[in-house]
Formats: structure tokens, sequence, C-alpha cells
């Protein structure tokens, strides 16, 4: 009989259940909205999909999981997207309700696993996978295999401490980030960070506005720009002198940008020593679909 693994991408409003064959090809894949501060009926809906999938697939399909937040060596979680799930064995639980084992980890270091295997990092030793989105997180794979730490919390470069001399330099103002800490990237290389810089330079805090007026060459988007690249590249600066990858996969809303992804190189390396270089910057090569094929990677290896 065919196996078939099922890969799990819950969002804070959404969960796509995506059907993989044994070669990765995704067979069908839908979405239902996310029960996120409901911990019973979050569960009941994944076992509702699941059940779902087992009917079309004829068999009990390998599950893996990708959710935000971090779930640490002893299987809680903290996401603040997903609140009903903070503080919970998350793991164990839905074993339980779906009475099979799975994997589960969070949805970035699943984009990263993806995109270096079969996606835009394919043969490269050092892979680092950065989402920029709503929020900014990644993950980092050697050899094809996600590296974890003592925490789980590899990766999440969204959380470094943002460079004063830049937050002085533009003026801005310091920000308390969904984490708990103050001053972290997060707030202003994300999405909501990035429509934020542009109002403080006279825009409208809308991103598509943002990038039309850009291509535009309006002043104050250019400005904008200017500043929030300048930020990027020192974030991005960080994970070069910790992590030295060979390339940088981004995913998420902002990758979209070719204009970031142009810019990012010279931004990363003028805040690196002289002589070293930025590695390829590139695109995701699965987009919005990575998550759910990262969750069936490591569900297949479970």
């Amino acid at each position: 009989m065919t196996t078939f693994i099922y890969g799990i991408d819950i969002g804070g409003t959404k969960m796509e259940l995506s059907v993989f064959d044994a070669n990765y090809h995704c067979v069908k894949s839908w979405r239902v909205a996310t029960p996120a501060k409901d911990y019973q009926l979050f569960l009941k809906a994944l076992r509702e999909m699941v059940h779902q999938a087992d009917i079309l697939t004829g068999c009990q399909g390998h599950v893996g999981i990708g959710m935000p937040g971090i779930i640490n060596k002893q299987g809680l979680v903290k996401s603040a997207n997903v609140p009903c799930a903070t503080g919970k064995a998350i793991k164990k639980d839905i074993e339980q309700v779906l009475q099979r084992h799975i994997a589960i980890e969070n949805d970035c270091r699943l984009f990263a696993l993806s995109e270096s295997n079969g996606g835009a990092g394919d043969g490269y030793a050092i892979v680092y996978g950065a989402i920029i989105g709503t929020g900014a997180g990644g993950g980092l794979c050697i050899q094809g295999n996600l590296y974890s730490g003592a925490n789980n919390i590899a990766g999440e470069y969204g959380h470094l401490p943002a460079s004063a001399e830049l937050i002085a330099k533009y003026q801005l103002p310091i920000l308390d980030c969904g984490c708990g800490l103050t001053g972290c990237y997060e707030p202003y290389i994300s999405g909501p960070g990035l429509a934020n810089i542009y109002a403080l330079h006279g825009g409208t805090p809308d991103t598509q506005i943002f990038v039309n007026q850009l291509r535009a060459a309006d002043p104050a988007a250019v400005n904008a720009f200017e500043c929030y690249i300048d930020l990027l590249g020192a974030s991005f600066a960080s994970i070069v002198l910790s992590y030295d990858p060979d390339i940088i996969v981004l995913g998420g809303g902002l990758s979209k940008i070719d204009e970031i992804i142009s810019a990012l190189p010279a931004a990363i390396e003028k805040h690196l020593f002289k002589g070293v270089q930025s590695p390829v910057i590139a695109p995701a090569m699965f987009g919005d679909a990575s998550g759910a094929r990262g969750a069936a990677l490591l569900g297949a290896i479970q």
C-alpha cells in the first residue's frame, strides 16, 4: 500500500493540511479556520482534518506539523499566534487524539528544512531559511538536517536586539516585541514593521502602497526603504556572523519584493568585517507551500 504523509501548517488564522505522496508531490490540500483560543476545539479540528485525509488516501498517513512559536525539549509550547496551545504538552495531546505518532516543529524551521531539501538551498551544506512576513523567524539546516540547540530556538534572528546605532541614526522609537522583550529586530523588519517605518517617513502604513510608491521613486518611500534595508541587512549580518551559511533562502510576504532581494547582499556586507562576503540570497522555491512540505519531510522520518 502506498504511504502518504500529511504536512499540516498551523497559523494564527488558518490551518492547512497537504497530502504528499512518497516523492513529496502534493496530492491535495485544504484549509480550515484555526480555533486559536479554544484548545479542545483546536484538537478537534486537527482530528477532523486528519480523519478526512485518511478517508481520501485509504490509509493512516504519517503526520508532520508546523506551527508558530517555540516547542521546548519537554514538548511544551509558547505561541502568541495560537494562544490556546501555550503551556500545553502539544505533541502528547495531538498523538492521543490522532492515535498515532506525530512530528511537530516551529513553522519557520520547517520552511528551512523544506528549502534545504529539494528547494532553493538544495546542494548547499549550510542553509539558513528566513521568513520575513507578519513576523521574522528562521531556521538552520546543516547537510539537510535541522539544527536544534539546547532550547530548540536556534535561528530566532528576529529576537536579537536591534542595532542601537541604527535606532539612533533613523530616530526610531524603541518598540516592544510580541516575545516579551524590548528592542528586538522583529517589530522593525517584519511586514508591519516596514509599514510603520513608511508611516514614520510620511507615507501610508500599507506595504502594497509602499511598494508602488517605491517603484515610482516617491521620496518618502525611497527614504523608508533605505532605513528598512539597513535594519534588515544588520539583522542578517548577525545570521552570517553566527552561522556563516552558504545561502539564505527568503520566505514570507516581503520576500516577494524584488527590491529587497536585490539590495540585501550589499546591505548585509555593510555590517560585516572588511573582506567578509554576503552568502547567496535567494527566494524560496516552494513559497507559501514550504511550511507544509517541511512538515511532511519531518513527519516522514519520525
